[in-house]
């Protein structure tokens, strides 16, 4: 049954999980895990377009279609992020591992001692890649093929760039100290930028905040509540079919905009509006969008528990004086 399930999925899509397995320093076997995570998704999609489909009569298939594309993704976030926390720290170690590096090769050792030497217990995942660096040159691997092979189990460019300079600068036989020094300089300097340029965007952060967790839904919540007012009061509107006076246009009892319809586009709307703002959040603190999915479910409690509160406060309080209910 297993095999069966793992020969139905794209080999390519297979490929590209084991390398995030690789990438994330998961120890789990990726094929029986893809196959896990697709039954669990398959049975969750199921189980929940059934239940929708029989409480509130939606169309299954949607609901299925969504379900999937929704776990589908969750499973597959859960990945990537273990892969951007493995980058994350190895990139925050990188400078001080390559200043370590350098004060050892001016002290006279040899670049794989001074690579081994610049480890400590509180680079972490970084600290396994040397050993594991280590452990291969010890096995009779030149350092330039441990070093490259190290960038393939760690997904980043500027991890990548750093290794490339170390090799060329072995490879070129020159002052290689000097090098690996400006190159942690270099990265140092970046990380500054960095934390300045958040610094500066904290102001876009808060009025998006604002606007995704209060503003929209407050308006939202008055708009589709004074729409059902008139509605009403429109539909109780006795106009005569006839006139003695000829207006330019025509006015007409019948509103055929239903309440229904605005409360689903409200919600929909606001569901989008969470979404999309979370993944500029993303985009705007971290430099990729998917940073900000963290953000989609804290914002979508608090906006559409924002957007029925303002109209259970508006109903207690005009709801008496017009009938509305």
């Amino acid at each position: 049954m297993y095999r069966l399930i793992l020969n139905l999925i794209p080999k390519s899509l297979v490929a590209h999980f084991k390398q995030l397995f690789i990438y994330g320093n998961i120890k789990k076997d990726p094929e029986r895990t893809i196959v896990f995570m697709l039954t669990e998704t398959i049975i969750f999609s199921l189980l929940l377009a059934f239940g929708v489909n029989l409480l509130y009569n939606f169309s299954f298939i949607i609901i299925l279609f969504a379900s999937l594309i929704v776990f589908g993704f969750i499973m597959y976030f859960s990945i990537v992020m273990k892969v951007d926390k493995k980058t994350q720290v190895i990139e925050d170690y990188l400078p001080d591992v390559l200043q370590l590096m350098s004060s050892n090769l001016r002290s006279g050792l040899t670049l794989d001692r001074a690579l081994f030497l610049s480890t400590r217990e509180e680079f972490g995942v970084l600290k396994d890649e040397i050993n594991l660096v280590g452990k291969q040159i010890t096995a009779g691997k030149s350092i330039s093929e441990a070093l490259w092979d190290m960038t393939k189990r760690v997904r980043s460019k500027t991890f990548e760039k750093s290794v490339l300079l170390i090799i060329s600068g072995l490879k070129s036989g020159g002052e290689l100290a000097s090098l690996i020094e400006e190159t942690a300089s270099d990265l140092v300097q970046k990380k500054i930028v960095d934390k300045k340029v958040r610094t500066n965007v904290n102001l876009y952060v808060i009025f998006i905040f604002i606007a995704i967790g209060f503003g929209a839904p407050l308006l939202f919540g008055i708009s589709s509540y004074l729409i059902g007012i008139l509605t009403n009061i429109f539909s109780k509107v006795d106009i005569p079919d006839t006139s003695e006076i000829e207006l330019p246009f025509q006015i007409s009892s019948t509103v055929n905009l239903k309440p229904e319809f605005v409360m689903q586009f409200s919600l929909l709307f606001l569901i989008v509006t969470v979404i999309l703002g979370s993944l500029v959040l993303g985009l705007i603190t971290k430099g990729k969008e998917k940073y900000g999915i963290r953000y989609i479910i804290p914002l979508l409690i608090s906006s559409i528990g924002l957007f029925f509160f303002v109209r259970i406060i508006i109903n207690n309080l005009l709801g008496g004086i017009l009938n509305i209910a």
